[in-house]
């Protein structure tokens, strides 16, 4: 309560406490992109019942549910649909939050690499754009695929089998 004690949590506060998570990486760019899918009204705020049902999807969610949320992350500009820059930036984003700060410029390189072969691979009519149902497709028959693009969802997610690293 002392957190947010409107209720509500900016999105400074929220990345406040997304950091103490990943406090070996960098989790601002990840966490503007987290705060975005949670915000469904677009209010700049995430209330407790936006809180609530963020939580019970990247917890108890069905693949899909988890993967519709993890769209919204990835479409940044609300477009209703991904290009490869905004593939790249998320990618970013993730291997910013997980690598030790002495690996980013090395993980950039890598980052690029991963989304722009993500991409293609899920770009299955080459127009250029993921559809949601491209992005869910492809997530779902790739298990570690899933797991790098759910990266947000990676606390308490029981419905996938086991967790993978960008190493994998």
């Amino acid at each position: 309560m002392r957190d947010c004690p409107t209720g509500e949590l900016t999105r400074d506060s929220f990345i406040q406490i997304y950091k103490q998570f990943f406090p070996k990486g960098r989790a601002e760019n990840f966490c503007e992109h987290v705060f975005r899918a949670f915000d469904s009204d677009n209010s700049g705020k995430i209330d407790f019942k936006e809180f609530l049902q963020a939580i019970n999807i990247t917890s108890q969610g069905t693949p899909n549910k988890k993967l519709e949320m993890a769209f919204r992350m990835y479409d940044c500009n609300g477009d209703g649909s991904i290009d490869e820059n905004e593939m790249r930036r998320i990618i970013n984003a993730i291997y910013e939050l997980i690598a030790e700060e002495t690996e980013q410029p090395e993980r950039q390189v890598e980052a690029d690499e991963r989304a722009m072969n993500i991409f293609r691979m899920m770009d299955k009519n080459s127009d250029g754009v993921l559809s949601r149902e491209e992005f869910v497709d492809g997530c779902l028959n790739d298990e570690q695929l899933y797991q790098l693009l759910t990266q947000s969802s990676r606390f308490g997610d029981n419905n996938r089998g086991s967790q993978s690293s960008l190493d994998d």
